[in-house]
């Protein structure tokens, strides 16, 4: 029997990044410069929102999809918090509903006007306190309508109502920074990874650890639930300092089920799957190219596709929802670009090539859609549903109907699990106790020089009164 190379038959096997022409892309925005690790970038069907550089305090920009080229440099800015916005993310239930995060500890929700914005907006919707430090990450819930999760530098997840404003529950087993949340399909479990090198596996309604893995060999930096597979994947770091990224069982996290090492640069990977094509992106920090494979139920589990290349390195990537593509033009997933030296935003299209333009029913399956599944009272009882899918036959779009209603409330202690979190402030780390001392030093150095200036200047007051006394017209 004669020997024959294995083929794998896919789809996807063909399918390439294009980057948006000039014209269709984003110029002309202050993108930030601060370095925490988040895409700061936020898209959906309607709205492309961007955190800028800005001085006294934290704003990001709103613009509608269709109004690309140039942005002035006026251009109106959501700027109402006092701190750097760490994290931005828009509503899936409702398009004009975004979040956000700052170092100020707060969190906010925006209700952006139709048609985007006229002028700068100062005034929040709704202002959720709770966190006793920064808060680095905000994430919705895929299938509750007003249920939000944001984790702070207190080490802590605070679960949000926005029904009512206030915190519902907390999740208290992290001892370091939180770095990244992912849920699953339904939302019933979620997987955090954290400074303190675990990968965790939780039931958020309860805090509880399902699973726990201590990573020694690959340092987890990003989760992310491959779907409904019961699989995760994580990328990081290895004992030798480079890029890996790990195939986990959520039911079983004491051994990866396959590690691969991807390269030796230093930027952070973010890993993006969508679970109707079973696609993993894999895109760096810093690089320019992305990288995609096609995830299996069998091993090897991961199959490399192909690469996306680009010259422009990107800080960050907004992606758009299932709902949002072209599907004329067979795209099955698309990135928003952050190119900070050129301030720039590019759109880059996934596109499976065919030469039919019919629509492709075998890469559109049936897609979560706009409608929740569940209301924030239901899921808080224990109720789990599967999200609403929709079709996205005949170019699907279609505008909500649901409209955010901010609860009235007074400023008051948030008190969750017993505990006041705005007086329950955890020990600092190690480097917020390096910045504190660093910033006394240099109070220490300004407060020596003014000193060191007043003594210059009296001795000079001094010499010139002595002159003045021993001139001849004195004597």
């Amino acid at each position: 029997m004669s020997w024959r190379p294995q083929y794998r038959s896919s789809k996807f096997r063909n399918v390439y990044g294009k980057a948006a022409s000039r014209e269709h892309c984003f110029d002309g925005i202050p993108i930030t410069k601060n370095v925490h690790d988040n895409h700061f970038c936020a898209v959906n069907a309607r709205f492309l929102a961007i955190v800028t550089e800005s001085a006294g305090g934290g704003s990001f920009l709103v613009i509608p999809l269709e109004q690309t080229g140039r942005i002035e440099p006026n251009y109106p800015k959501v700027c109402g918090h006092q701190g750097n916005v760490l994290d931005i993310k828009w509503n899936p239930f409702i398009e004009n509903i975004i979040a956000s995060c700052s170092e100020d500890t707060s969190v906010r929700i925006w209700e952006i006007p139709e048609g985007g914005l006229k002028r700068n907006m100062t005034e929040a919707v709704l202002e959720l306190y709770g966190h006793s430090r920064r808060v680095g990450i905000v994430e919705w819930h895929p299938t509750t309508n007003n249920i939000l999760f944001s984790a702070g530098y207190d080490y802590k997840v605070l679960i949000w109502n926005l029904e009512i404003g206030e915190p519902v529950k907390m999740i208290d087993c992290h001892t370091d920074v939180i770095l990244c949340l992912s849920f699953n399909a339904d939302g019933s479990l979620l997987a955090t990874t954290c400074k303190d090198k675990r990968l965790r596996v939780l039931e958020p309604r309860s805090g509880r650890v399902l699973q726990e893995a201590t990573c020694k060999n690959h340092r987890v930096n990003r989760v992310v639930f491959l779907g409904s597979t019961k699989r995760l994947l994580t990328t990081g770091v290895s004992r030798w300092n480079t890029r890996q990224i790990a195939l986990w069982d959520q039911e079983d996290l004491s051994m990866p089920l396959i590690e691969e090492e991807i390269d030796g640069l230093s930027g952070l990977l973010f890993p993006f799957y969508d679970a109707d094509t079973h696609m993993l992106y894999l895109a760096g920090k810093g690089d320019g190219n992305i990288r995609y494979y096609e995830i299996g139920s069998e091993k090897p589990y991961l199959s490399y596709l192909m690469e996306f290349r680009s010259p422009a390195p990107q800080k960050g990537l907004g992606v758009m929802p299932k709902h949002g593509l072209d599907v004329s033009a067979c795209e099955v997933f698309r990135f928003y670009k952050l190119i900070t030296l050129k301030g720039l935003i590019e759109p880059i299209s996934m596109i499976v090539p065919r030469r039919s333009e019919t629509y492709q029913e075998d890469i559109y399956p049936m897609t979560p859609g706009t409608e929740p599944a569940l209301t924030p009272d239901e899921w808080l009882s224990g109720v789990n549903r599967d999200p609403i899918l929709m079709s996205l036959k005949e170019g699907y779009k279609r505008n909500s109907k649901m409209v955010f209603k901010a609860p009235v409330r007074e400023k008051k202690s948030v008190v969750v699990n017993g505990i006041d979190l705005l007086e329950n402030v955890p020990p600092r780390t190690e480097n917020e106790l390096l910045r504190v001392f660093f910033r006394q030093q240099d109070e220490i150095r300004r407060l020596k020089d003014e000193l060191s200036q007043k003594d210059i200047r009296i001795r000079q007051l001094q010499l010139e009164l002595k002159n003045f006394r021993n001139s001849p017209k004195n004597n």
